[in-house]
């Protein structure tokens, strides 16, 4: 048997441990514990988080999530937690971080921020050196039994702080990374114990995105019991409050017009004012939830991150989630799992065979969007193709935003960006506030989708910085207005792709290529991005705002109907696939990627699950020996009206 832990493409760095830290690894150390020798306090754990938010996105090789000061150029409210030392007296303080910046060489240490203990500020200033993750000393600091710690930020400019270590040992150096952070990390705060027994599903899903929410709903209605593990605290996953991208792709077509009801059920209908980067209102997060803690089969796992997966001979058995900001970990078994991470997360943990484009494929975008402008409303036009306008609404202010200059942003001063007008007799025109912010704001289309993720995000938040502080302090344009709201959270299009019985192909979608099997439909054309040539000269490597394929060639007859056997993995006999994971090319991804169509996957699972606790069987034989029932499921539906049948 084969455990499967959090490291499968653990960062290379690693340093060797200090001859005395063998000696000091005694036990157990989170805020509201008694230890000796040395004390670790993950950030994430903090009793109040004030302002920082939790980032769970690079845990899978950083080994924990972290908190970052995402103030958008406003410091944020302090984070504080109180911790009980065995033994007050003298201790060595090592706070995890990073210069954020330090990747581009840039100058200014952005993410600066203060540790207070019993609030007296550290004389260290944090955040300001390394463009690694390590261990900044603290110095030498006394501590009393109950010590608060309070983390300050300085900036509201992306600081971050994964973890806090107080050595009784003053030669301590602890390590930075590889396994013997991991290592450290896992005896101190009891990860190398077995994890608790999370309960058996008939069905665990991986991923509370459309995709996997939508699985999960029509599976626990179908009569499967069903686990729901998200790593963030709402569901949607792109399509959140915390990502806001518009769900896209057109549902509920012939022969079967009862696909798509659970995703309408979770989407409303668009409207004019409804697209990417608006306010948080309009993507309903309460709206996914409600429906899923509506469903008395259905166990929601929020805030869990699934790490660790138990397997032998192409079957899983067990999958780890770990509570994002406790560290607790639950063993959930179950008979079938359904991989809905978008990054196939759970089938690299357990051997699936997946493919992924290496250098040019789709990037990462961060949607950010400005507010208190001088217009009440007004409609804006869409830069590609979809079927409406989109809109924003703005809000009047006679205040004024001071914005400070950002000289470790991407470098803006004099170079062009969507949105920015060109100079004309020495003077710029006012800037297009529809193209600051949108989805070709997107970065990172030769990078590795997965372990430079963070650097990814990083670039687009200096993109962003850079054009703000350009219209602001350059151009003086919109004295009143003010960055409003950006997402932290990377909205990926492309990375791992599981491998089914059948690999969908850009060609598929050309020939129009029949499959007696077709379970969902495909409506989006054929959308891959790629660097927009007009806005790379200056920026080769790091180039920020995209363009897309357009054209005769990347349309098709529409809609498209995908087939099953791509939500099934070939190798692991019990792991279905659901969202942008599935079987398919780099060019039909471009296809069936977007959310709707992602969802209807999703429902395609769910019904396919309940058909495999039916017959006792997997997934293939689904294709192989009931595929007629199959299509009798598809025929009905799965939305609320067919599940009170």
């Amino acid at each position: 048997m084969t455990l499967a832990l959090t490291r499968a493409e653990l960062d290379d760095a690693s340093m060797r441990f200090h001859l005395a830290l063998a000696a000091l690894l005694i036990t157990v150390a989170v805020p509201s514990q008694q230890t000796e020798g040395l004390v670790l306090v993950e950030a994430e754990s903090f009793q109040d988080t004030g302002g920082w938010v939790v980032d769970q996105q690079f845990m899978d090789f950083m080994g924990s999530p972290y908190v970052l000061a995402h103030g958008l150029g406003i410091p944020v409210k302090d984070a504080q937690t109180e911790v009980t030392f065995t033994n007050a007296g003298s201790y060595r303080v090592w706070v995890r971080t990073r210069d954020w910046v330090a990747p581009w060489q840039a100058a200014g240490a952005p993410g600066r921020f203060e540790l207070q203990l019993n609030g007296t500020s550290l004389t260290t200033t944090f955040g300001t050196k390394g463009a690694d993750w390590h261990w900044q000393d603290g110095g030498v600091v006394e501590v009393t039994t109950k010590t608060t710690l309070t983390l300050h930020d300085l900036t509201g400019f992306e600081g971050r702080c994964d973890a806090i270590l107080f050595s009784k040992d003053l030669s301590l150096q602890p390590p930075n990374g590889g396994e013997q952070l991991a290592t450290l990390r896992g005896k101190l705060l009891g990860w190398d114990h077995a994890p608790e027994y999370g309960g058996t599903f008939d069905l665990v899903v991986v991923g509370g995105g459309i995709a996997g929410t939508s699985a999960a709903i029509t599976a626990a209605r179908l009569g499967c019991k069903v686990a729901l593990i998200q790593d963030r605290p709402v569901l949607g996953g792109n399509g959140s409050s915390e990502v806001r991208v518009w769900p896209e792709g057109h549902t509920n077509h012939l022969p079967y017009p009862h696909i798509g009801d659970v995703v309408r059920e979770l989407v409303r209908k668009k409207t004019g004012n409804d697209g990417n980067a608006r306010n948080r209102d309009i993507y309903n997060d309460h709206r996914k939830l409600d429906l899923a803690r509506a469903e008395p089969n259905l166990t929601l796992l929020l805030e869990h991150r699934a790490n660790g997966a138990k397997h032998e001979q192409g079957h899983i058995t067990a999958v780890r989630a770990q509570h994002t900001r406790s560290g607790r970990r639950q063993l959930l078994r179950g008979r079938w799992f359904l991989d809905s991470t978008g990054d196939g997360v759970l089938g690299a943990l357990v051997g699936a065979d997946f493919e992924m484009t290496h250098e040019g494929h789709m990037g990462v975008s961060n949607l950010w969007n400005v507010g208190e402008v001088e217009k009440n409303e007004y409609q804006l036009l869409c830069e590609c193709e979809d079927d409406d306008p989109m809109s924003l609404n703005f809000v009047k202010s006679d205040e004024p935003a001071p914005f400070p200059r950002c000289p470790w942003a991407v470098d803006l001063s004099d170079k062009p960006f969507p949105g920015r007008k060109a100079p004309k007799d020495g003077k710029r025109g006012m800037a297009n506030l529809s193209q600051l912010g949108g989805w070709f704001w997107e970065t990172g289309f030769d990078r590795h989708p997965i372990t430079d993720l963070e650097r990814m995000r990083d670039q687009n938040l200096r993109a962003m910085y850079g054009a703000w502080d350009a219209l602001k302090n350059v151009d003086g344009q919109y004295p009143k207005q003010r960055l409003k709201w950006a997402a932290f959270i990377a909205g990926k299009r492309e990375s791992r792709r599981l491998l089914g019985d059948v690999i969908v192909t850009g060609k598929d979608f050309h020939d129009l290529k029949p499959f007696e099997d077709a379970a969902f439909p495909c409506t989006w054309h054929i959308d891959l991005h790629f660097p927009k040539a007009q806005f790379q000269k200056g920026h080769e490597g790091d180039e920020f705002i995209s363009d897309y394929t357009r054209g005769v060639g990347y349309k098709y007859k529409g809609p498209y109907w995908a087939p099953y056997r791509a939500l099934y993995s070939r190798n692991i006999d019990n792991l279905f696939m659901a969202g942008r994971d599935i079987s398919v090319t780099h060019e039909a991804l471009g296809a069936v990627r977007v959310m709707q169509t992602c969802g209807m996957m999703g429902e395609i699972v769910g019904m396919a699950a309940s058909l495999c606790k039916q017959h006792d069987c997997n997934p293939r034989a689904i294709y192989t020996q009931h595929l007629a029932e199959l299509k009798v499921l598809m025929k009905r539906g799965a939305g609320k009206a067919a599940s009170a049948k």
